[in-house]
C-alpha cells in the first residue's frame, strides 16, 4: 500500500473520530513561521532542532564565544567586568537548559515514549 495514501487515510479516519478537536490552538490561525533566511533543504532540519530546543543552545554558545573574544579585546576593567557578567548569565542559562533536558529524557513519560518507538520499528 501507498504510504502517503495510507497516512492520508489515517489523519482523515483520525479527523472524522474527532481526535483534533482538543488539540491546543484548535480553529485558531496557525502562527508561520519566517524561514526565508533558511536553505529550503536545511528547513526540515531547522524545525527539528529548534522544537528540540537544540537552537537555543547553539544560539547561547554563539553569543557565549562571542562574548569570551570581546573580553579577550577589553579595554578596561569596566568593560570587561559588564562582558563577564553576561557571559556568566549566558552560561548559567545553558546550563538551565541542559539540566532540564536531562530530567526530560529520564521522566517515565519519555521512557513510554521512547518504549512505543522502538515497538514500532522492531
Amino acid at each position: 500500500m501507498d504510504f502517503f495514501r495510507l497516512t492520508e487515510e489515517k489523519i482523515r479516519k483520525a479527523y472524522e473520530d474527532g481526535e483534533f478537536e482538543n488539540l491546543p490552538g484548535y480553529g485558531k490561525p496557525l502562527e508561520l513561521e519566517d524561514l526565508s533566511h533558511v536553505p529550503p533543504e536545511m528547513r526540515m532540519a531547522y524545525k527539528m532542532m529548534k522544537n528540540s530546543g537544540m537552537m537555543e543552545e547553539e544560539q547561547l554558545r554563539s553569543e557565549m564565544e562571542y562574548l569570551e573574544d570581546l573580553i579577550k579585546g577589553a579595554h578596561d576593567d569596566l568593560e570587561e567586568e559588564r562582558l563577564t557578567r553576561r557571559l556568566n548569565e549566558k552560561q548559567f542559562r545553558l546550563n538551565q537548559l541542559i539540566q532540564k533536558k536531562k530530567k526530560e529524557n529520564n521522566s517515565a513519560v519519555f521512557k513510554n515514549y521512547q518504549n512505543r518507538i522502538d515497538e514500532r520499528f522492531k
